[in-house]
């Protein structure tokens, strides 16, 4: 079978998101494929070359590089596969965004669509790309995926007619086998790097209003710790973001919080690895890798019970309301006062919980979905 791949998302040097979920799911189905008896032939269309980083060209996994543009899959994708040289026979693409022109077979991914809940957080343009583009996605897509079941419960709610063709393929944490194995020479680099001197509760991920981190600021103002302690906001700038650092000024906590923008992938392990407590208080999130990531190196973690956090954390972990500021800070003075032994009973959940997830599964049902909607009928 010779399948298309969409790779602009997992092309990308600074990933969140959907560029982590694609970039780890293509290196996985690079993989799944090659260990086959009878490997398919995997066809990854870009707008610019591979970086290095992207899973090695095969007799089985070429990039068929297309060059940039706007509204590029339309403008080069769609024009391109009209013709369809490579004789692709299903279209994979890792992102709310396909072509809805071709008659080619074709399977999306769908992260979350918590866009329609909470409009007045996305500037208007992104609002209504999502909006529009994702359910004509939906419609034109033989097969969705999705990925937790409170994703897919969200879809089936707002386009009750796809209900049948939604899978979920849950996703796993982002570490390698050397995350594992952060010295504490790597924790005091990364803590000397950013000024942290104390204990400190880290957040990871993009600073944008559905993340809350607002309520964040606000709930970690109101902690009362017997030791110093930092709060630490990692990651880059989204949207709508300018509120978030006049409230720490208005709530006179500038030397308790850092903020970092974005980190790249050694600093954020050593991040994780040294913090007391990982914070997750999102309004929504489609999976929450960050969060399965420091469950998987032994960092408790307080979440949302929204969406598919508390799908994910399960009872590993301190589950807390976002809308309510007392209970997020209800929720981190709890793990942050905990004796050394409830603490660590907490840590071994986390990492048992978070063995329950696996890359590898996510890529054989990913696989078993596309050759489902190439057999469907047109």
């Amino acid at each position: 079978m010779i399948i298309g791949i969409d790779g602009n998302e997992a092309n990308i040097e600074n990933r969140v998101g959907v560029n982590k979920y694609a970039f780890r799911l293509l290196h996985e189905l690079h993989k799944t494929n090659e260990n086959k008896p009878n490997p398919d032939n995997l066809i990854v269309y870009l707008k610019n070359k591979p970086l290095e980083d992207l899973p090695k060209e095969t007799t089985n996994f070429k990039y068929k590089v297309l060059g940039g543009g706007g509204f590029w899959v339309i403008t080069k994708l769609t024009p391109y596969l009209f013709l369809n040289p490579e004789k692709i026979e299903v279209l994979f693409s890792p992102s709310h965004y396909t072509t809805p022109f071709l008659t080619i077979p074709k399977v999306c991914s769908i992260m979350d669509l918590g866009y329609l809940e909470f409009s007045g957080q996305f500037e208007k343009k992104v609002f209504w790309q999502l909006k529009y583009w994702t359910a004509i996605s939906i419609f034109a897509s033989k097969q969705v995926l999705t990925i937790s079941e409170s994703s897919k419960q969200d879809i089936v709610r707002h386009y009750p007619w796809a209900s049948k063709k939604i899978t979920v393929t849950p996703l796993s944490h982002d570490l390698t086998e050397n995350d594992f194995k952060i010295s504490e020479n790597d924790v005091r680099r990364v803590k000397n790097k950013y000024s942290i001197v104390h204990d400190y509760v880290l957040y990871v991920g993009t600073l944008k209003p559905s993340k809350n981190i607002e309520g964040l600021i606000s709930a970690f103002s109101k902690l009362t710790s017997k030791k110093p302690l930092q709060l630490v906001i990692a990651g880059k700038k989204g949207w709508m973001f300018g509120d978030m650092f006049k409230l720490v000024k208005r709530l006179g906590i500038e030397n308790k919080v850092i903020f970092t923008d974005y980190v790249n992938d050694d600093d954020k392990m050593a991040l994780r690895k040294g913090a007391k407590v990982f914070v997750q208080p999102s309004f929504w999130e489609g999976f929450g890798i960050d969060t399965l990531s420091c469950m998987a190196m032994g960092i408790p973690v307080v979440a949302s019970n929204v969406g598919s956090l508390a799908e994910v954390v399960g009872n590993a972990g301190e589950i807390i309301d976002p809308y309510n500021i007392d209970d997020i800070a209800r929720g981190l003075s709890k793990v942050l006062n905990m004796g050394q032994k409830e603490y660590n009973s907490l840590i071994r959940l986390g990492i048992n919980q978070s063995k329950k997830f696996s890359w590898q599964i996510c890529a054989e049902l990913t696989l078993n979905t596309i050759k489902n909607a190439k057999r469907q009928k047109r």
